[in-house]
């Protein structure tokens, strides 16, 4: 659902980047307050798996669509929403720069729709009321589908708005609307089956590592915090490396929806201004751009892409950690 430059007029996303840094900023200042030393790591690790795991496009039967993990919901289950909301900035930026995944103007308005609602909305409103009362496996699979629809169904939603508050478009906003929904529907119950799958496993190795859990209510996980946190490193990047090669060649729900109504998967975008120096910007940072290698298409161009995209972000992820003093404990504590 990465939005290109082509659908926001620069004033939509000059507007939507303030809302996505003010979001950050209190995020930023939430995290600093927090001790929790064992998210360094956390951060860097399922940063890296969330950016494996939008790699592998699953196909929606009948559709001719596919869809791919958010990963807003899985990050604030386990992070929090502050530091999960951060750790998708570093996911989507990365993205963005390194590889053209999404358009640079129009990053803020990704980093609300699949940022802010699955980490915030996701985990405020969905994940912590159903947790309560105590975590079980069937609390984390309904929260995780739940949670997963109802975001992206916002996220979704935020997009069309964005694009007719834009109005450089022919999209017709109700049209827009009425195939958006549907797809993101689908692909949004998809993404809490897998959120659920991962969350459980963490749930039976580390318990305490997800969010709102109590230590007094959870009993000693199968695993050890560092195994745990190895098990999830090497999927990440199996499925970067490996998984990401039986990615579905459809168009994402977002191209999807853009073709139904205009014949074709992309828009045609201004050629001046500043999206002509936002795209200069990207071409020069996109050394993989597309998750390949510039003018080859071996399939080791997406094997290298994803292994080096999963250490980018985890580098990116506990880096800032260090330069924005994040989870240090309390000395006189």
């Amino acid at each position: 659902m990465h939005m290109a430059d082509a659908l926001v007029a620069p004033a939509v996303a000059g507007t939507m980047y303030v809302c996505s840094a003010a979001a950050a900023a209190y995020s930023v200042k939430k995290v600093r307050l927090d001790t929790d030393t064992k998210k360094v790591p956390v951060m860097g690790i399922m940063g890296a798996f969330v950016f494996a795991a939008q790699m592998i496009n699953f196909t929606i039967p009948g559709t001719g669509s596919s869809g791919h993990l958010c990963g807003g919901m899985l990050l604030s289950a386990l992070l929090g929403p502050y530091a999960g909301f951060l750790t998708m900035i570093g996911v989507l930026l990365i993205q963005g720069l390194l590889f053209a995944d999404g358009g640079l103007l129009a990053l803020g308005c990704n980093v609300w729709n699949m940022a802010f609602y699955g980490c915030f909305i996701g985990s405020l409103l969905i994940w912590k009321p159903i947790m309560k009362k105590g975590m079980s496996k069937g609390k984390i699979a309904l929260a995780s589908v739940l949670g997963c629809v109802l975001t992206l169904q916002l996220g979704a939603f935020s997009v069309t708005l964005e694009t007719l508050a834009s109005g450089i478009t022919d999209l017709p906003f109700g049209a827009f609307v009425g195939v958006m929904q549907p797809i993101h529907l689908a692909i949004g119950l998809v993404e809490g089956l897998i959120t659920a799958a991962v969350l459980i496993f963490v749930y039976e190795a580390r318990p305490e590592l997800l969010f709102c859990s109590s230590e007094e209510e959870n009993p000693d996980g199968k695993l050890t915090f560092k195994k745990t946190m190895t098990v999830l490193a090497a999927a990440a990047v199996f499925i970067g490396g490996v998984l990401s090669l039986a990615a579905s060649s459809f168009p994402d729900g977002l191209e999807w929806s853009i073709e139904r109504l205009t014949g074709s998967t992309e828009i045609e975008g201004a050629a001046s201004g500043i999206y002509q120096t936002a795209a200069a910007i990207q071409e020069a940072s996109s050394v993989l751009p597309d998750y390949a290698f510039k003018g080859s298409e071996t399939v080791l161009g997406t094997t290298f892409s994803g292994i080096v995209g999963c250490l980018v972000v985890a580098v990116i992820c506990v880096g800032a950690c260090y330069l924005f003093k994040f989870f240090r404990k309390n000395k006189k504590a």
